[in-house]
């Protein structure tokens, strides 16, 4: 099998990969790239075993930089499912059709941006709504449901993997794992990312997953990724996390 996108194994499974630090909450979330692989195969299983999905399914993860996030995006590419995350809906283009032919199969959404998926969602749609603290969430509507309840009915072993070639497509506008790959390669040599580099990214200025995730993988970097980083604190932070890089 290859799918071209950038792995956790260039990180190891011990170290550190992940680091998600939320200024408001307090909250501090650290996972190894072995603990991050466990949420992704549950991610994978519940978009598999739970929804039916596949290869030639799609997503849309219309989620903000988050551990969470990281988790959902590494489980549906390793199922071979086409995500799209675009993290804001545009104006005047629906996010239930990419390349305007068929819709999404699941959709995954914050709270916060329900109110742009309570209407014209069409039947058999799988709903998932995705907090960002670390409760669960206290209300969800009917016709959706609380992932970080759903996503713990599946097992932290990765399954049978459907076989997946560099040449499929990753995303619905059918950009392949390839193609994704060769620009997160780039990428990381555009940010200087080195094997061993941790890499401080604040998650309010970037929230596209190829900077805050897939270029640190091809580079074999680790992240710390701070959600409503005061930038008083930032030069303390980059200290105590003995940060590389920043973003």
């Amino acid at each position: 099998m290859d799918a071209a996108l950038p792995t956790l194994a260039a990180v190891g499974t011990d170290r550190p990969l992940l680091t998600y630090l939320d200024g408001r909450t307090g909250e501090r979330t650290e996972l190894t790239a072995a603990e991050l692989g466990d949420w992704a195969a549950r991610a994978a299983g519940l978009l598999r075993d739970g929804c039916g999905l596949g290869p030639g399914s799609r997503v849309a993860v219309l989620l903000p930089p988050h551990w969470r996030t990281a988790a959902v995006l590494l489980g549906a590419w390793s199922v071979g499912l086409e995500v799209s995350f675009r993290p804001r809906a545009t104006a005047g283009l629906s996010v239930l059709e990419p390349g305007g032919d068929r819709p999404y199969d699941a959709v995954l959404v914050t709270p916060e941006r329900l109110d742009d998926w309570l209407e014209d969602v069409p039947d058999g749609l799988h709903r998932y709504l995705v907090g960002t603290g670390p409760e669960p969430l206290a209300e969800v509507p009917i016709g959706w449901l609380d992932w970080s309840v759903e996503v713990l009915r599946h097992g932290a072993a990765p399954a049978d993997r459907p076989m997946l070639y560099a040449a499929d497509p990753a995303t619905p506008d059918g950009t392949s794992y390839a193609e994704w790959g060769q620009v997160a390669r780039e990428m990381a040599e555009q940010l200087d990312l080195r094997v061993g580099d941790r890499l401080l990214v604040d998650a309010a200025e970037h929230d596209q997953p190829l900077k805050w995730l897939l270029a640190p993988l091809a580079a074999g970097a680790t992240v710390v990724l701070a959600a409503n980083l005061d930038p008083a604190v930032r030069h303390t932070l980059a200290t105590t996390e003995q940060i590389t890089r920043t973003l």
